[in-house]
């Protein structure tokens, strides 16, 4: 194998094929990339030219087989064999769907100064090009908001706005594109937090009962479905003026659902942080209002936990495919929850046992949800001292699912030759 140094360049579509990469493992977001211009995250300058080395273009061999492979990337088979090693397709749907959600951060106006804050910065013909995601084929069709139940008096001004814009649904319409992912592809995308109210809701961290759901979902389970409370409030709540998260979803899926029923069709749910979690949500809740035979699947990054074994149970048993991919370095990603219940707890059922009832008596036994694709910061050195806010960032998890190989080999050739080259500091 010959390895070859080639110097870093910013992100541009390319007009021609890239040269050979260092490691057939990495791959690139086909779409256009702007600066940031809102504050969801404080990462230092720096930070932004490893955003930018992360994705260089480099490969495009596996995407050809995306049409003939679309259904095992959205978990069909559950990932088996894909996530370790890493497969190059799937790497590439990955990263395809975090610039989506990249987008959602880009349009929303998140300055307290603007009279337009906490709505959308773009008109819904432009917003994916004006977020820097032009030529990917995909119209979007609605804005999506979510409302905070949480009453806040008026004299705080527009921190306190209650309903705030959080993403869009968009669909594919381009038939190039279509024929070149096996479908027509639905994609609901979700930002994280961002407001006050939101940060609010956050910390309603107690498990409540899930309101809706099938009721054959909870034959023979001794708990009922519950989640985060928080969470359910932001998708349910509603205004006179402005309809709850899961109304809009509901009418606007089932709408193009019927318009596009006689095609190969599937809806990809992806967010990142809050909205990682209020994918989760809507996924349950759309695969039990819409009576179709629908695909869906979700794609989270840094997602915290949603809701209870019950829950869990009731997504596998729908069919309803979640990946998660989170950061081991990633604190966002083990709360809430003073306890959790994940796959083995059986085994565990008589340690402790009056803990676990007084953990579960008080709402606040979680469960890992979906299968996990797990990173870590340390894979990278220029990640390896980041703070707690930038390991979160969706940056971050762009730059890692980006480079990684495998769990005995977390790194890309890129990475390990940039420790193997960098040398420290005599300061």
């Amino acid at each position: 194998m010959r390895l070859a140094i080639k110097p870093v360049q910013p992100f541009s579509p390319m007009a021609k094929p890239p040269l050979e990469p260092l490691c057939q493992s990495r791959c690139t977001i086909p779409m256009k990339t702007v600066q940031r211009t809102n504050s969801y995250t404080r990462a230092p300058i720096k930070w932004e030219s490893l955003v930018n080395d992360s994705k260089e273009s480099c490969h495009t061999k596996s995407l050809s087989l995306l049409c003939k492979r679309w259904k095992e990337y959205h978990g069909s088979k559950d990932w088996e064999g894909l996530l370790d090693p890493l497969d190059d397709g799937l790497r590439s749907e990955i990263m395809r769907y975090g610039s989506f959600v990249e987008a959602a951060y880009q349009c929303f106006d998140n300055d307290l100064s603007s009279p337009t804050y906490a709505t959308c910065r773009y008109a819904r013909n432009s917003m994916l090009e004006c977020a820097g995601v032009s030529g990917s084929g995909y119209r979007v069709t609605k804005n999506l908001h979510a409302t905070s139940s949480i009453p806040m008096p008026h004299w705080i001004g527009q921190i306190g706005v209650r309903s705030t814009w959080i993403g869009y649904v968009a669909v594919c319409e381009d038939e190039n594109e279509i024929s070149r992912l096996g479908r027509r592809d639905i994609v609901i995308s979700l930002r994280g937090t961002a407001t006050c109210t939101e940060w609010l809701e956050n910390l309603r961290a107690t498990l409540t009962s899930c309101p809706f759901g099938n009721d054959n979902d909870n034959i023979g389970q001794n708990d009922n479905p519950m989640v985060e409370t928080g969470v359910l409030s932001l998708y349910t709540s509603s205004t006179s003026v402005c309809p709850s998260l899961q109304q809009s979803l509901q009418h606007e899926i089932l709408r193009l659902v019927q318009k596009y029923n006689n095609e190969p069709l599937s809806v990809t749910i992806t967010g990142h942080s809050l909205g990682a979690s209020l994918a989760v949500l809507a996924a349950y809740d759309i695969k039990t209002a819409i009576k179709h035979d629908l695909h869906l699947s979700v794609i989270s990054f840094g997602g915290p936990r949603v809701g209870n074994r019950s829950f869990r149970h009731n997504l596998e048993r729908q069919g309803t495919k979640i990946l998660r991919i989170v950061n081991s370095d990633d604190l966002v990603t083990k709360v809430p929850g003073f306890f959790v219940e994940d796959h083995n707890d059986m085994a565990m059922e008589k340690k402790a046992h009056w803990m676990r009832k007084h953990v579960r008596d008080n709402q606040w036994v979680y469960a890992n949800i979906g299968h996990e694709l797990r990173l870590s910061s340390r894979a990278s050195l220029k990640l390896n001292s980041m703070n707690v806010a930038t390991s979160h960032d969706l940056k971050t998890y762009l730059h890692l699912v980006n480079g990684f190989v495998s769990s005995t080999c977390p790194a890309s050739a890129g990475m390990m030759l940039e420790k193997a080259t960098t040398v420290p500091s005599s300061q």
